[in-house]
């Protein structure tokens, strides 16, 4: 006869499979149980408070209790708990929405079709930019180029995007039709006479001479975030956008601006693009679109997909591809409702300041034996730890003296996310000065103690 697990602790480890987990090591660990939140804070089920400098995943950038939100979501429900955008059904939070979002774009867009996650979104780009090269007869040009450590989601086209080896390994990805060139971290991969410009030149370069290698008429986009998020916060080189964009204009291939992390405020702007120059001709998003209250994605088309995308929907009767939750009446209300308070508490330019008091704060870190590079723009950041300042030799393996540091922090309130051994800062839009220096030496205590470990075990 089974017995129930006594403790919601047990029943998790017992019943749930978790994303992004060692579930071996799950298995004796087991979770942080997160019960409720307040401001910047989380709280676990014994009480412990937590600053959440990782805004959830990315995203929460409202922090963990606006009540807004929740009024909003629970006015909906009761007036339309559920509608659909099919064959020509629509609901008025979804259309007020994607006027919004239009309104907002960095550069002039036409229409937007709504997903449900970051994943999503970038499947959906991808699917529609094959519909529309079809459309106007250029079956060929179909291959999309992503770059190494760029995280894109994990649906199979996604995560096929995505340049990290967790995403691919064992997952038979990525798939037919999806390339990867250079990784734009000056830091680590610029050689020792190469300047900051001169990086990005070659950057432009080894993707022009992949667009050569594949043939020109089969490129069909190019998707990039920003600034590369789950990849290790890397902020591109000085001239990188320039010098891209003007490779993709000479051989007529698309841009994707994987807005899903940036999107929003993060960078100091409402959009990364902005931030830095780019002028996609899709943007996806996500995550901060409703603070991530509750699921809704999104993409922004140019008029010149548009068009194509529409006389494909006209020859072959419908566009078929949608999702049952696009556009759901109240994850839009929600979402809508999250800009509305964005522009009236002027949190993107909010991000701004406190983001470069963040920055500033971070980079005292600098000089650290732990400390290789400091890097970040707005209200986004990383901390990478190494083995060897002069030589930049990581750790061995990678990942194990950022997970021990991960683990400090958490011991000392702050949650924020080791990515191998890169260390993530990305706070709610919210964030004051003051919670920043609780930031700042709860994530010092954890150095620090991690620094006296490395030393005892003989991995310096």
């Amino acid at each position: 006869m089974s017995t129930k697990p006594n403790s919601i602790a047990s029943r998790d480890v017992a019943y749930c499979l978790h994303p992004y987990t060692n579930a071996r090591a799950h298995e004796d660990k087991g979770p942080l149980i997160i019960t409720h939140g307040k401001g910047v804070e989380v709280f676990d089920d014994r009480g412990k408070a937590y600053i959440e400098a990782m805004a959830g995943l990315w995203s929460t950038s409202l922090g963990f209790s606006e009540d807004r939100l929740a009024e909003v979501a629970n006015k909906q429900m009761r007036e339309l708990p559920f509608y659909h955008n099919f064959g020509h059904k629509a609901s008025i939070p979804g259309i007020e929405l994607s006027e919004r979002i239009l309104a907002m774009a960095p550069v002039p867009m036409s229409k937007v079709f709504f997903a449900n996650s970051g994943s999503e979104a970038n499947d959906t780009a991808v699917k529609l930019v094959w519909y529309y090269n079809n459309a106007i007869g250029l079956p060929k040009k179909k291959k999309i180029i992503s770059r190494f450590k760029g995280y894109h989601g994990v649906t199979i086209a996604s995560a096929s995007m995505t340049g990290l080896p967790t995403n691919h390994g064992d997952f038979d990805l990525p798939i037919a039709n999806f390339l990867h060139t250079s990784c734009p971290h000056y830091w680590r991969f610029g050689k020792d006479d190469e300047s900051e410009e001169d990086f990005a030149t070659r950057m432009a370069q080894d993707l022009e001479d992949m667009i050569l290698a594949e043939g020109p008429d089969t490129i069909a986009a190019f998707i990039a975030e920003p600034v590369m998020g789950a990849g290790g916060v890397i902020v591109p080189p000085a001239t990188y956008w320039d010098k891209i964009q003007t490779v993709l204009k000479k051989y007529d291939v698309l841009l994707i601006a994987d807005e899903v992390i940036c999107g929003f405020g993060r960078t100091g702007n409402a959009f990364g693009s902005e931030t830095f120059g780019m002028m996609p001709d899709i943007i996806s998003v996500a995550k901060a679109l409703s603070s991530s209250y509750l699921p809704i994605s999104a993409i922004m088309i140019s008029d010149k997909l548009y068009q194509g995308i529409a006389n494909n929907s006209a020859k072959n009767g419908v566009l078929g591809h949608g999702f049952t939750y696009s556009g759901h009446p109240v994850c839009a209300a929600v979402a809508l409702e999250t800009l509305k308070i964005y522009e009236e508490r002027d949190l993107f330019a909010h991000a701004a300041d406190v983001g470069g008091y963040l920055q500033a704060g971070l980079s005292q870190f600098k000089d650290h034996p732990l400390v290789g590079e400091v890097r970040g723009v707005g209200l986004i950041a990383a901390v990478e730890l190494i083995r060897d300042k002069a030589t930049k030799a990581n750790f061995d393996p990678i990942g194990k003296v950022g997970s021990y540091l991960n683990d400090r922090a958490t011991e000392e309130g702050l949650i924020i996310r080791n990515m191998g051994d890169s260390i993530a800062f990305c706070p709610p839009l919210i964030i004051t000065r003051d919670e920043i220096d609780h930031i700042l030496t709860r994530f010092s205590a954890a150095l620090n103690k991690t620094l006296e470990w490395v030393k005892k075990e003989g991995l310096l």
